[in-house]
Order: structure tokens, then C-alpha cells, then sequence
């Protein structure tokens, strides 16, 4: 491999050397390669500073971490505003969990290029990895509302969203109309408090309902645990004594993953008791992409002879920050996060229900958050028997 490194050296130019290394390096993954003919372009120009950060990361690739700081602090002092050296050191003590570090590198290279996008998300990561979520979410929020096209800025921000402050507590109010299947309308309140820990988001829920011409409460306890950069979970464990208003008992587990190129994926299960146990699993694909959200999910539900199936397609329109937007949504099938509609998974035939709808959130100085849905649904109440239905969602929640 010298040798021929060593014959290249008559015939290629430092950036011939330097392409030459990328190809290696990301297409072959031989990066022990890719470092030689980075060292073989360095000897014709050493103060080539790109091929010097290449590099440095090469190295931290290659698991040699030592040279990888000493290769980009060598490039850093030569020109500490070139923005790329400020990034790559940014990255690498970033993944070396120095995270005051990585913090420190990103705020010196914004002093030069304030505007930089990429050094503005390294410092926003670097805060929320120090658990300075409030301070983390106030910086993101402000360059979102500058630049609300940056999709991973938004999808930044709207992971921070549920850290920014301890305590959260929220009201809300569904109403259900039927032209044919009730006379009476559907109602349900929800109460609830959750409260940020190092740990991730925990709280509880009560919800009051009165439909059927009775009323009844469920008790829910639900937690956000954080597991790593990349995973958090979703836990949730509800109980009622008023079936079948409610389920008797009520379960779910999700776990998300954070995913480059704004994606975000999520995987898990729906447990629901009235007189029999349901299981349902869903799986979700979520993508920020400029002012948009958009998001697919299902719910496959096993039965005796089949699979029940629920689908539903969700986009979002961002405003301004993560918490102003205007939403749209259409599905099929009955989703069993639905409070007010999942009893209607009551039921060993499964009817069918097609749905559309649309809401509106905003807030108010990111601590006061307001909203309200619509949603018209065509429901199969009974056997090839339809009828109309329309929901009328509005809430509050307050973050202090």
C-alpha cells in the first residue's frame, strides 16, 4: 500500500489525492487508505486546511481519536474562523460526550459566521445534552422564527419543545355530534400534569366523560423516559372502573428514534380490557421537511381470521415556532389513542370509519398554548349501516 501510495505521489495533484480519499472513504469505507493519501496530499500542500479536517475526522473514524483532536486543533489554531474547523471540533467532542467543550468550539465559530445554521444546531445539541432544555428551546425557537424552513432546526425545536420548562398542565374538551346513531352527544374532559426531570417527562391524567347517558372516570399515568441522543420511549398505564365508558384497563409502550435528515420513527403496542384483552401495534414514519410535518401511521390489531388495520396520514403547516400550526389529517379505522372513540374497539366485529379533519394551535409568549380540532367521520355503526359524526376539540396548556 506504501509502494503504490508512493508511485500515485508522481502523478497526483493534493486535490486529486484529496478527491481520491473521499471516494475511498465514503464509498469503500476504507478509511486506513483514505488517511494515506490524505497525508500523501498533505506533504504537497500542509496548509491545505479542508484536506487537514478531513482528516481529523478520517481519524475519529478509524478509531484513532488522539491524532483526530490533534489534526483539527491544528487547523483550528491556524484559522479559528474557518467555519468548517469549528464544526468538525464541535462534532467530535460532541461525540466524545465533552459537551462544554463541543459548546465552546461552536460559540467561538458563530462569533465569525453568525448566520451559520450548522454551528447554531451543534450549539443548540450541546446545550440540551448539558440539560439546559429551557435555554436550548428559547435559542431554537428564535433562529426557527428567522428561518422557518430549515427542517432540521424545526425538528430540533420541537424535540426540545417538551423539555423547555418543568411543569406543564393542561384542559380539554372533546364534543361529539351524531346525526343518526345517538341522540345525545358524546363529551370528554381531560385534566392533566407532567413535569420535566433529568430522567425524561412524567405525569398523569383524569378523564370525564359522559356519553351512552352515563358518566364515568379513567385514571392514566404517562412518562416520556429519555434512553440515549437518539432513543425515547413512550409508557403509558390507565385504569377505570366505569367500563364500558372506558376500558378496565388501558397500556402502551412506544419507542421513537431520532433519525438523521429529520425523520423520525416510532414503533410499539396499544393494550385495551373491557371484557376481553386487545392488542394492537403500530408502527409511524414522521418527516420534517421546511415548514411541514407529515407523518403515516398504522395500527394492525390480530384477530381470529384477520388483521385489523387503522390508517391515518397526518401533515402539519409550521407558522412560526414549534408551537404554531395549522394541522390536516385523514384516516381509516379507529384509533385506540383516541379517548373518546376507543371504546367503539369494543367489539368483535370491526366497522369501518373514515375521517377527516383539521385544527389550529398557537401560543402565546411559548408558555400559553391554545387549540381546537374538527373532524367529520362516516362510521359503520352497525353492519353496512352508516351514519355521520362530527368532533370539536379545543384545549389549553400552560408551561412554567
Amino acid at each position: 500500500m506504501l509502494k503504490a501510495a508512493s508511485t500515485q505521489a508522481q502523478s497526483f495533484t493534493s486535490d486529486e489525492y484529496f478527491q481520491k480519499a473521499r471516494q475511498t472513504a465514503f464509498e469503500q469505507k476504507k478509511y486506513a487508505e483514505a488517511i494515506q493519501l490524505c497525508q500523501q496530499a498533505l506533504k504537497q500542500s500542509p496548509d491545505y486546511l479542508d484536506i487537514r479536517i478531513f482528516l481529523g475526522r478520517l481519524y475519529y473514524w478509524n478509531n484513532q481519536k488522539d491524532s483526530s483532536l490533534s489534526e483539527l486543533q491544528a487547523a483550528f489554531q491556524k484559522k479559528p474562523d474557518y467555519e468548517d474547523a469549528a464544526q468538525a471540533l464541535a462534532d467530535i467532542t460532541y461525540f466524545e460526550e465533552d459537551y462544554t467543550k463541543a459548546l465552546n468550539y461552536s460559540q467561538i465559530g458563530l462569533q465569525y459566521h453568525p448566520s451559520s445554521s450548522g454551528l447554531a444546531i451543534r450549539k443548540a445539541k450541546c446545550l440540551a445534552a448539558l440539560l439546559r432544555h429551557q435555554e436550548a428551546y428559547t435559542y431554537t425557537d428564535s433562529l426557527l422564527r428567522a428561518d422557518p424552513d430549515n427542517d432540521q432546526l424545526r425538528s430540533l425545536t420541537s424535540q426540545l419543545r417538551e423539555y423547555s420548562n418543568h411543569n406543564k398542565v393542561g384542559v380539554g374538551y372533546d364534543y361529539t355530534y351524531f346525526d343518526k346513531q345517538f341522540t345525545n352527544p358524546w363529551h370528554l374532559i381531560n385534566l392533566d400534569y407532567s413535569r420535566q426531570t433529568k430522567a425524561g417527562s412524567f405525569g398523569g391524567r383524569v378523564n370525564y366523560t359522559n356519553r351512552f347517558a352515563q358518566s364515568g372516570l379513567q385514571f392514566e399515568a404517562e412518562g416520556y423516559p429519555r434512553i440515549s441522543k437518539v432513543f425515547y420511549a413512550y409508557a403509558n398505564v390507565g385504569y377505570s372502573a366505569d367500563m364500558p365508558l372506558f376500558p378496565k384497563w388501558r397500556a402502551g409502550f412506544s419507542l421513537y428514534a431520532n433519525l438523521p435528515k429529520a425523520f423520525e420513527a416510532e414503533s410499539g403496542f396499544r393494550y385495551l380490557n373491557f371484557d376481553n384483552n386487545t392488542w394492537i401495534y403500530t408502527i409511524s414514519l414522521g418527516k420534517y421537511y421546511k415548514n411541514f410535518w407529515f407523518n403515516a401511521r398504522t395500527y394492525l390489531s390480530p384477530g381470529n381470521n384477520s388483521i385489523s388495520q387503522s390508517y391515518t396520514l397526518t401533515t402539519r403547516y409550521y407558522l412560526k415556532g414549534a408551537d404554531d400550526y395549522f394541522s390536516f389529517f385523514l384516516g381509516r379505522g379507529i384509533s385506540p389513542d383516541d379517548r373518546l372513540q376507543a371504546t367503539r374497539l369494543n367489539s368483535n366485529y370491526r366497522l369501518q370509519t373514515a375521517r377527516i379533519g383539521g385544527g389550529y394551535r398557537f401560543s402565546l409568549n411559548k408558555q400559553h398554548i391554545f387549540y381546537l380540532t374538527v373532524t367529520y367521520e362516516n362510521v359503520e355503526y352497525l353492519p353496512e349501516t352508516k351514519g355521520n359524526q362530527l368532533n370539536f376539540s379545543v384545549g389549553y396548556l400552560l408551561r412554567f
